[in-house]
Formats: structure tokens, C-alpha cells, sequence
């Protein structure tokens, strides 16, 4: 018979990221994502144009709130790329449209003609 000093134990001190298992019949398996996103040379323009554009807009004074909106949209498209190596056909489309309804202002832009060709390009 063990004593309560004798029993085996386990002790787990930080396991985020990590991946255990316990007893004698335990199988642990880890698959993770290996990285940064596949993209193609579009796409990789395109997040390299809508960064750009993004500073860009902080150069501008927003009286409208239609800039902030539109920096909004342009984080999600660069968020959506960043994470899955892509943008959605449906964020391209909105993004189409935001910049069709700021033209007057980000017409002054260089990057925001570069963004809206790439959109024009992109199914």
C-alpha cells in the first residue's frame, strides 16, 4: 500500500498552445496552422494597397464619420486576409461600394484609386 506522499501525480502549469494527455492509454495529437496563410500575388498586392490606404486615411479629417467607416471596413478586409489568405467576395463588395460613396474625398488618394482597381480585378 502507497502513502498519499507516494501516489503519483501530475501537476499542468501553463497549457495554452499546448496539447497533453493523461493515463497509460493517453493519445495526444496537435494540429495547428502552420503558419501564415497561402496567398496568391493579388491578394498580397491588394492587403499591401489596402494598408497603405488605411494610413492614408488618418492624413484626412472625417467630418462625416463616412473615412472612419470606411477604415473599419478596410481593418476587416486586412484582418480577413491576414488570418485566412483571403478576402470574401462579400467584403470586397462592400468595400467596392464604401469606396464608390467616399469618392469625392479619397479621390485626393493615390491609394485609394490603387484599391478600388485591385477591387475591380477581384471576383
Amino acid at each position: 500500500m502507497t502513502t498519499p506522499s507516494e501516489e503519483p501525480s501530475v501537476s499542468i502549469g501553463d497549457v495554452h498552445g499546448s496539447t497533453f494527455a493523461i493515463g497509460s492509454h493517453a493519445h495526444a495529437e496537435s494540429h495547428t496552422g502552420g503558419g501564415a496563410p497561402q496567398t496568391d500575388e493579388a491578394t498580397r498586392e491588394l492587403l499591401a494597397a489596402v494598408r497603405e490606404l488605411r494610413a492614408d486615411l488618418t492624413r484626412l479629417r472625417d467630418d462625416d464619420g463616412q473615412l472612419t467607416t470606411l477604415d473599419a471596413e478596410l481593418a476587416e478586409t486586412e484582418g480577413d486576409i491576414t488570418r485566412t489568405g483571403r478576402a470574401p467576395a462579400s467584403r470586397i463588395e462592400r468595400l467596392r461600394a464604401l469606396l464608390a460613396d467616399s469618392q469625392a474625398v479619397v479621390s485626393l488618394l493615390a491609394s485609394a484609386g490603387t484599391v478600388a482597381g485591385m477591387l475591380g480585378n477581384m471576383t
